[in-house]
């Protein structure tokens, strides 16, 4: 299979942990004959301070032609000027609109050798495995008017909540259609009983669940769906919830696997590539992680299954991403740990040890 992918390393950590997956990349397509077509190309940070811009043209070029996308991570302090008028953030929003990928999927999993890692007991962590999609181009991030205005001598800020009927349509459509082939359960996480867009939420999500009537749906406030993700993680199967929602709901169901470093996402849409399976982008759900940027620790997982889901949605190459969750699997059951991973006192790998580690098993 020929392939064209475009990388994003982006900020921080990004360009590492970007890197080294590539190399679990290359390791795949060699094992499999695919040839896999790599481009870099700056978004974020990196590119205000080459372009100007945050989501360059030539950036946008090429993930328009892209078959799959694979991001490291974008952001930093160099770039936390709140009065800026161009910020990192941009890029990343700016490319979800473009390729209009209105659906986040983020599988919560616990690895059974990593509960140690995890705040919460293990008994609480048992039969847990979660996916949440997460509303991604609607919603509060990109509602309008978004503005500062002066009253009475006052400043006061103002952001929009808004959606549209068609907007919660689809996105339910596609959490029906995962459960389907899971467990047959979908939670729709809203907060109805103060917010209006929240009513609509629940009303037209109640109304695709009725075309899936072997699939149960149950409707459940965000602030009960924060506890119970502590609480009580097995009672979900899909989540199904709004852009806002869904980014604090997502980081906070990171904790039960030890680590944001292990958790990949997956961002898809309508648009087919040339081998008519969704383009996506796939990055790790963490962060841009100043603070150990360039000290080669980054913790690769959560990019490494990334690229596995990008191999299974945008490229239909399900033995493959199978093959690659197995060496990332079998690493772990191995004790192989980088320091975000290990217990005091346990010896720990660096990013390219990982790394070494996956594509030696591979």
């Amino acid at each position: 299979m020929d392939v064209n992918l475009v990388l994003l390393p982006g900020d921080g950590i990004g360009p590492e942990i970007v890197q080294a997956t590539k190399q679990v990349l290359q390791a795949i397509a060699e094992r499999n004959n695919h040839k896999f077509q790599m481009h870099e190309y700056n978004l974020g940070g990196c590119a205000i301070d080459a372009y100007g811009a945050a989501f360059p043209d030539e950036t946008k070029e090429a993930c328009l032609k892209a078959d799959a996308i694979l991001l490291g991570a974008v952001g930093g302090p160099k770039w936390d000027d709140p009065t800026a008028s161009v910020r990192p953030e941009q890029g990343l929003l700016g490319l979800r609109q473009e390729l209009k990928l209105f659906a986040n999927l983020r599988p919560v999993k616990p690895h059974s050798n990593l509960i140690n890692s995890s705040p919460l007991r293990a008994e609480r962590l048992s039969d847990v495995d979660i996916l949440i999609v997460r509303e991604l181009t609607g919603g509060v991030y990109f509602g309008k008017p978004r503005e500062r205005r002066l009253l009475d001598g006052e400043l006061w800020a103002l952001d929009t909540m808004i959606y549209g009927e068609s907007e919660i349509r689809r996105i339910a459509h596609m959490a029906f259609q995962l459960a389907k082939n899971r467990r047959g359960r979908v939670s729709s996480v809203d907060k109805a009983n103060v917010l209006e867009s929240s009513r609509l939420w629940r009303q037209t999500v109640a109304s695709v669940a009725t075309e899936y009537p072997e699939v149960n749906l149950e409707n459940v406030l965000v602030d009960a769906a924060a506890m119970y993700l502590i609480t009580q993680p097995s009672r979900f199967d899909v989540l199904v919830t709004t852009n806002l929602f869904g980014d604090i709901l997502s980081d906070e169901a990171s904790v039960l696997t030890g680590s944001m470093g292990n958790l990949p996402s997956a961002s898809i849409g309508d648009q087919k590539n040339r081998h008519n399976f969704p383009v996506g982008l796939y990055e790790p759900i963490h962060g841009s992680a100043p603070d150990i940027a360039g000290k080669g620790i980054a913790n690769p997982i959560g990019t490494v299954l990334s690229a596995a889901m990008m191999l299974r949605y945008s490229l239909g190459l399900e033995t493959e991403a199978t093959q690659l969750e197995n060496a990332v699997d079998k690493v772990l059951m191995d004790n192989h740990r980088t320091v975000d991973l290990a217990s005091p006192g346990e010896p720990s790998l660096d990013t390219s040890q990982m790394i070494s580690k996956i594509v030696d098993f591979l």
